[in-house]
């Protein structure tokens, strides 16, 4: 199973970064041999990517359609020409105030409308020296799972809080630790959990790429910054290439 390297620009980006990742894919295919490689812009972006690559959105609607303004739904993303959709990221999650089950509502939508989601869970720096994180971890995955979740509508994405854009990232153990419990909760909850995609997703980058994709249950990662400057990305998917 290639490793997946998911760019997560967030509200970033420019005509002209889009282009300019464009570019760097084009140059670098050898980058795309090895990894499956998806970029998540905000919206507006998404007609300007290399369509070479897989394309996703930050987030949709529960709903099909109707009065809901501002709002995307699943199949808009799929007519956009996305395959997959990220759910339940921690900036969601605290400053929406969105819950899991919120998010499990919002994959099963996405998956019906024939979208991958990638369901993001997580602690914070509070719970995890509080003892409580793979309490916090095992119930947001319990939660925010949709009825109908397989390994080939479902991807899992460890995101530590206390990792994001903060510059510290969890040692190669701790990552290793808790993703195998992430693969041992997923087992009776997702059909074909061992062929589950588990990313992580706190603070990867070129320097520390090869270490965390190369270790167990770490399917890949879920790039936040990184993704921002086309060569640096580029770099975390060629490396995807050495495990």
């Amino acid at each position: 199973m290639k490793k997946l390297i998911a760019g997560n620009w967030k509200m970033n980006g420019s005509v002209e970064l889009a282009c300019a990742v464009a570019a760097k894919l084009q140059e670098n295919p050898s980058a795309g041999d090895n990894a499956d490689i998806l970029i998540c812009p905000p919206s507006i972006y998404v007609s300007l990517i290399d369509s070479n690559v897989l394309l996703g959105a930050q987030d949709c609607s529960e709903h099909e359609s109707g009065a809901y303004t501002g709002e995307i739904s699943p199949s808009m993303i799929k007519d956009a020409g996305c395959s997959y959709v990220i759910l339940g990221h921690s900036e969601r999650r605290q400053y929406h105030g969105e819950s899991s089950d919120l998010v499990a509502r919002k994959a099963s939508a996405a998956n019906k409308s024939g979208l991958i989601s990638i369901v993001c869970i997580g602690e914070t720096l509070e719970q995890r020296e509080a003892g409580r994180a793979q309490e916090v971890v095992g119930e947001q995955l319990a939660q925010s799972l949709p009825e109908g979740a397989s390994s080939q509508n479902t991807v899992v994405a460890y995101e530590p809080v206390w990792a994001i854009g903060t510059g510290k990232t969890a040692n190669s153990a701790d990552v290793a630790e808790m993703h195998s419990f992430i693969r041992s909760e997923l087992d009776g909850k997702v059909a074909g959990y061992n062929d589950v995609r588990i990313l992580y997703g706190g603070s990867m980058k070129p320097a520390n790429a090869r270490e965390l994709l190369a270790t167990p249950n770490v399917d890949g990662g879920l790039i936040g910054g990184a993704s921002l400057d086309a060569q640096q990305f580029i770099e975390i998917a060629l490396a995807a290439g050495d495990n």
